[in-house]
């Protein structure tokens, strides 16, 4: 009896291992950026935590103007947008990126407004690197 040879075979399965292994990567990279939709402004200088994931982002210019997102607009036109896609996701936080130069009442005004609006999760940005040579300990 004779027997047949065989021709090579190709293992799918590592290959489709690999390329979930893969997929997954780039799947957790995606999630894993943060997208900040505001505009450069002049940070204050602090120790924080960094946040991840999607906010929305209420810039205070240096003259007191906001801005939501880029779009320039007043504080009854943040409320406004803020309401509209916390309807979609209520759990969305809030970042405040106040430049250094904007007067502190304008963030304190519009800190108190998003907490009346009903917003639980609403913090500054700043820069990172604190100055002031007091660490937060």
């Amino acid at each position: 009896m004779r027997r047949r040879r065989r021709g090579a075979r190709l293992e799918m399965t590592s290959l489709m291992d690999v390329m979930f292994l893969v997929l997954v990567f780039f799947i957790y990279c995606i999630f894993d950026m943060a997208v900040h939709k505001g505009v450069k402004v002049d940070l204050p200088s602090a120790a924080g935590v960094p946040e991840k994931g999607e906010r929305i982002v209420v810039t205070i210019l240096p003259d007191d103007s906001l801005q939501f997102n880029g779009v320039p607009v007043d504080r009854d036109g943040v409320l406004a947008r803020i309401d509209e896609l916390r309807r979609v996701n209520m759990d969305l936080p809030v970042l405040v990126s106040g430049d250094r130069r904007a007067s502190l009442g304008t963030g304190i005004e519009l800190l108190a407004a998003l907490k009346r609006a009903g917003v639980e999760k609403a913090s500054f940005q700043v820069s990172g690197d604190d100055q002031s040579g007091r660490g937060a300990k």
